[in-house]
């Protein structure tokens, strides 16, 4: 398999395996099991299956340097906050619709390449914004009888401008290009579980799971939307390059949008559906660009 089919694939397994945010999450909600908890089980759980794995299995050393520290960590703040933002727009929009928002990033990503990084912005791209925010005005109304949140949008496109800094950082920051993928995964997931920790005023507000469908749906979180996720986007960044993993989160919307149908009795109306398409087209243009 060569370098390009890798990371395309890798980018696909993770845009897919993060879009199972809202099968494992919702019925958590609806539990009564806050989103802070949640995540903490999440990262937790993930953190230490993780290193089980990379301790045992692949024998990887995961030693860091002084200089490596701050970045690493900046990287782990950006994607639990990333984590958690979505999270809380769950409370007030449909996942669906919140995972579809969500992937207005990769044009964050396009943007931020052309003004940072001396990326030419072109035509293509301008169209793409234009499309995707098109696309995000016709989800206004997700519901046939109840306008979106737009305290609910807000936060989601929060959490796609930390989502897009992120897959930004991972291939320009130059000390993070450097570090093993598996290693950069662990230390993002390690950090990031630091967030969820002083969130609840360091575990002393930490919800305690009673049944064993709770600790399973925590530990697909933290095995799907997670490890899976973390460590494919990571591979296809350093393969294929920012903008084009970002554009490869095509499947996530998608996923969740299934999941939500399929379990949560969401309802694909004609304007979502326009919405979606929209939205992916826009997003697509910016990678026939790339690809060409």
């Amino acid at each position: 398999m060569n370098r390009h089919t890798k990371g395309i694939l890798n980018g696909a397994i993770a845009s897919s395996s993060y879009g199972t945010n809202p099968l494992f999450a919702l019925p958590l909600y609806a539990g009564g099991i806050g989103v802070n908890s949640v995540l903490f089980y999440r990262y937790f759980i993930a953190v230490i299956i993780y290193w089980l794995w990379l301790k045992f299995y692949k024998k990887i050393s995961l030693k860091i340097s002084v200089k490596e520290l701050f970045p690493l960590f900046i990287m782990g703040i950006f994607f639990s906050f990333s984590s958690l933002t979505l999270f809380e727009a769950f409370k007030y929009i449909e996942p669906g619709i919140a995972c579809t928002i969500l992937f207005i990033y990769p044009v964050i990503v396009a943007v931020i390449m052309t003004l940072f990084f001396k990326e030419k912005i072109t035509k293509t791209v301008i169209f793409a914004i234009i499309l995707t925010s098109a696309g995000i005005l016709l989800l206004y109304k997700g519901k046939p009888d109840a306008d979106l949140n737009l305290h609910g949008v807000a936060v989601v496109l929060l959490s796609a401008l930390l989502y897009a800094l992120y897959i930004v950082g991972v291939k320009n920051i130059k000390i993070i290009k450097n570090i093993e993928s598996a290693k950069l995964s662990f230390y993002v997931m390690l950090f990031g579980l630091l967030v969820y920790i002083v969130n609840l005023k360091f575990c002393t507000q930490l919800q305690i799971l009673h049944n064993p469908v709770s600790w399973l749906l925590v530990t697909g979180l933290a095995l799907f939307p997670t490890i899976i996720s973390l460590e494919t986007l990571t591979v296809s960044i350093k393969l294929i390059g920012s903008t084009n993993t970002a554009i490869l989160g095509a499947l996530e919307p998608l996923t969740a949008i299934f999941f939500g149908i399929l379990f949560f009795n969401e309802q694909l109306t004609l304007r979502i559906s326009i919405g979606v398409i929209l939205i992916l087209f826009g997003v697509f243009l910016i990678i026939s660009k790339k690809f060409k």
